[in-house]
């Protein structure tokens, strides 16, 4: 599931400025890069169910390389997928709607925090 309507996807920052930044809003990105490309993840576990789902944010290096805090980079548009364990992540599913919404929320913090940071 794509979330278009926060207009993130195209946004360019300062790497440092965006880790800063995710993780002000508890986004994590451990493992999940290389030197041009990251992806940041907010996980979600239904206990009902046991199923797990993750909102992610990719970005990819304009300017530099990731890791450099100095580089630029360009954010995607955030989706949310459901996890299949081993294959991976889904992202064509139906998602709860608790969860929706609270990824909904939680992308209009991020990019009203996005509007007032300037790219320095």
């Amino acid at each position: 599931m794509k979330f278009e309507q926060f207009h993130i996807e195209g946004k360019e920052i300062r790497f440092g400025l965006l880790e800063t930044i995710m993780d002000h809003h508890h986004f994590i990105r451990e493992g999940a890069w290389d030197y041009e490309r990251a992806t940041y993840d907010m996980k979600y576990e239904k206990q009902s169910t046991g199923e797990t789902f993750y909102l992610r944010l990719p970005v990819y290096a304009i300017e530099g390389q990731i890791e450099d805090r100095h580089a630029v980079v360009k954010m995607l548009t955030p989706i949310l997928g459901k996890h299949y364990y081993p294959h991976g992540v889904e992202y064509d599913e139906e998602f709860p709607d608790e969860i929706v919404r609270d990824c909904e929320r939680r992308l209009a913090a991020l990019a009203e925090t996005l509007e007032v940071k300037p790219l320095a």
